[in-house]
């Protein structure tokens, strides 16, 4: 390395700036959801539950029917409803269901680790 080389990071400066911003870290959350079925509904409840719980004020939710809004389903390939996407932080996470397993919409979502 030179002098005009910038620096190199460490993995482990990499791996605290990344624990620091964890607890900051905005999310925005898409969930798909087909109609107002039951289903539906207890997906929307839990989904709000878990922002609540585990996001506080972090989390930007939008909730999409597949029934009355067809223009945003192909951008994110939307198989099953209800699906819930973590679109920010990066990489995208995909859950199907209607989220009812908690631990496992989390996992999902590594919003914990898996265990």
């Amino acid at each position: 390395m030179t002098d005009g080389d910038p620096p190199v990071r460490t993995t482990t400066a990499a791996f605290e700036e990344a624990l620091a911003r964890r607890g900051t870290e905005r999310f925005v959350l898409r969930l798909y959801v087909a109609g107002n079925s039951p289903r539906s509904q207890v997906a929307i409840e839990n989904v709000k539950q878990l922002c609540d719980e585990y996001l506080h004020d972090r989390c930007e939710l939008e909730v999409i029917d597949i029934y009355q809004d067809t223009t945003v389903v192909p951008e994110d390939l939307v198989l099953a409803a209800p699906t819930l996407i973590r679109r920010l932080p990066l990489p995208l996470r995909r859950v199907i269901g209607d989220m009812s397993a908690k631990e496992k919409v989390l996992v999902g979502l590594e919003l914990i680790p898996k265990t």
